[in-house]
């Protein structure tokens, strides 16, 4: 379907695709990943045609359709129904000449090719895929200028699903769906007939939904069988296999260089020396895959410990007109210590409940009491908008260290992880996820006793998330997050909150639940004439945990043998560094050194066992 031939890009003089070639194939689903700036979104921008390469090409099959989603949203006084509709050119240009054709043959051929596209069930195919993106029967009528940008960019991504080229591209498609728009987007794709090449950084979407990984790193592509956990686990086999082999590689250099510095002025020996050094001239280096860390979040917890609990709800309600509440009968409570994430479907007020607990909306009735010194950070996508575009990540911290150094300044500015590269760069010119890590770190700079984030995690790479994730482990205050990364949540998350019908409330089960509640919402729609089963797929689901259950209990039997294995070899390790040990008991040193090396061959054996435990119980998983 697309073939990609010695392709070679640069971007302002830096070398983005180096020499790239890969083949994507019919009906195959990939997931293109990598850092922020490694060249994802050059590389889509090449195959669209919209830039070219220094060298190389980029093949579509002859005939083949293809498809992306446009970075200009659809305005004007079109329905949002009928943009979805108009992505159909065929279908809109035979309906047009069977309005104004004659010919009765021509006519009954326009009539036959109608009916092959299934062109009269266009409106509800149309009207089931926006339905599934979040856009109510009332609201697919409306004009597109009536809509945000964020909801005309999920009208792009509906036309291009309803077109259903040969060949679709999407960059970031979940950037602008909530949770549930996410997932349904993950089963549309599972049923899509044909290529797709996605260019994301959520980890479930790429899990679920493709076939292959290319990975792009240094300019090159590498592509990985599975989902992104498969990648994951193949790159990490593959950089320990280099290491492993550029170690003996070095130990090889090694002995022939030694060999050639003491024979290389022999008489006797010279001649030896002369073909170790051909060998050390021959020998090329082997190429690894370089750890690059990404740098951590800085989320300092509060100084002061608040008692529980922090906030809590009497019969609350919120909203922006007098008289007309988004939330209402609000009973919640708010510890010190909590994590809650946020569920529900865009436009049931998420935000609203989230702005109301950060204090930039007031209580119509009912109380909201809370600690008088309670300090809350609020992140949201929009507050980007309040960094001064002209001032530098410096000039920002300097704001808020008034009394302090410029060295600790800078050191403060080196913990958001964005050091002297970054210090002096305008606000303009550095990147959403560069942005997004400022405000983030400012927000949080004084030690908030509530952290609230309104998907925070749009602009961040897939480590970047993992190291949010971490942040937030770590982070001693609590925590309200809205997002829809479902590995965010998973990781960070203690409890679920959903917001419907107009309220907020505790959510019995946990993201697998919510997931196939999600998606038997979704058949719901599809089938209306069916016996509902959710019952049943819920107890489905409970049966599958309970036999999942074993596999996890090995899996983490098996982590904490590995654990104690671990400590071992160190404890090991610090008795034999001592250099009195091999003068005063060296045969207990010679014991030391034969039990670390049955130890170390135990959790070899170890190790293998829990990457094939954990193997099956994904395998099992995703069955």
């Amino acid at each position: 379907m697309l073939h990609i031939n010695n392709l070679v890009c640069r971007v302002e003089g830096r070398l983005l695709i180096d020499n790239v070639s890969f083949a994507l194939l019919p009906k195959t689903r990939m997931g293109l990943v990598g850092r922020n700036g490694t060249g994802k979104s050059t590389l889509l921008r090449v195959i669209k045609g919209e830039m070219d390469a220094i060298s190389g090409e980029t093949r579509i099959r002859k005939g083949a359709r293809m498809g992306a989603v446009d970075q200009e949203a659809p305005g004007g006084t079109q329905t949002i129904m009928d943009f979805v509709l108009s992505a159909d050119t065929e279908r809109a240009a035979l309906l047009v000449a069977a309005k104004t054709e004659a010919d009765p043959e021509t006519i009954a051929h326009i009539q036959t090719r109608l009916a092959d596209i299934n062109a009269y069930s266009a409106e509800a195919r149309a009207g089931t895929i926006l339905h599934g993106l979040g856009f109510t029967s009332q609201e697919q009528q409306n004009p597109c200028s009536s809509f945000s940008g964020g909801w005309r960019m999920r009208a792009s991504l509906a036309s291009m699903l309803f077109a259903a080229p040969d060949l679709l591209l999407l960059d970031e498609p979940t950037n602008y769906l909530d949770l549930e728009g996410a997932i349904w987007l993950e089963a549309h794709l599972k049923r899509f007939a044909g290529a797709v090449l996605i260019v994301s950084h959520d980890r479930d979407l790429l899990n679920s939904s493709v076939h292959q990984i290319a990975h792009l790193n240094a300019g090159k592509v590498t592509l990985y069988e599975g989902g992104y956990d498969s990648f994951e686990k193949q790159l990490a086999e593959r950089q320990r296999l280099d290491m492993a082999m550029r170690g003996k590689q070095e130990e090889e250099r090694r002995r022939l260089q030694g060999f050639v510095d003491r024979f290389r002025y022999s008489a006797t020996k010279a001649k030896q020396a002369q073909s170790r050094v051909k060998r050390l001239e021959k020998m090329r280096p082997i190429a690894t895959i370089v750890e690059n860390p990404v740098a951590p979040f800085d989320l300092p917890g509060p100084k002061r410990p608040m008692a529980p609990p922090m906030i809590r709800f009497e019969d609350a309600s919120v909203g922006y007109e007098p008289g007309k509440p988004i939330l209402s009968k609000l009973n919640l409570a708010f510890d010190p210590d909590d994590r809650i994430a946020l569920l529900g479907r865009n436009g049931q007020g998420k935000s609203t409940f989230a702005k109301l607990i950060a204090g930039k909306l007031d209580v119509m009735n009912g109380r909201m009491k809370h600690h008088k010194r309670m300090q809350v950070a609020y992140f949201a996508q929009h507050q980007l908008d309040v960094l001064n575009p002209a001032e530098t990540p410096y000039t920002h911290v300097c704001a808020l260290m008034e009394g302090a150094t410029e060295a600790q300044r800078r050191s403060r500015l080196a913990r958001f992880g964005l050091g002297v590269q970054h210090a002096e760069t305008p606000v303009c010119d550095l990147s959403g996820g560069e942005k997004a890590r400022l405000l983030l770190n400012l927000i949080a700079f004084n030690g908030p006793h509530l952290l609230i984030l309104d998907e925070p995690t749009n602009h961040l790479d897939m480590d970047s998330r993992a190291a949010l994730a971490d942040a937030l482990d770590a982070y001693e205050g609590a925590v309200l997050l809205i997002s829809h990364d479902r590995f965010l949540i998973e990781r960070s998350i203690d409890r679920l909150w959903i917001v419907q019908d107009g309220t907020v409330s505790n959510y019995d089960g946990d993201m697998d639940d919510y997931r196939c509640q999600m998606g038997e919402k979704e058949r719901k729609a599809q089938t209306p004439g069916k016996v509902q089963a959710g019952l049943a797929i819920r107890q489905a689901k409970a049966d599958r945990r309970e036999a999942l259950a074993p596999m996890r209990r090995n899996i983490a039997r098996l982590e904490a043998e590995i654990e104690r294995l671990r400590d071992g070899v160190t404890q090991i390790d610090a008795a034999l560094a001592k250099p009195e040990l091999y003068e005063r008991d060296p045969e207990q040193a010679t014991i030391f050194n034969m039990k670390r090396t049955r130890t170390l061959k135990r959790l070899d054996e170890i190790e293998n066992m829990w990457l094939v435990a954990q193997e099956d119980y994904e395998r099992a998983r995703n069955q």
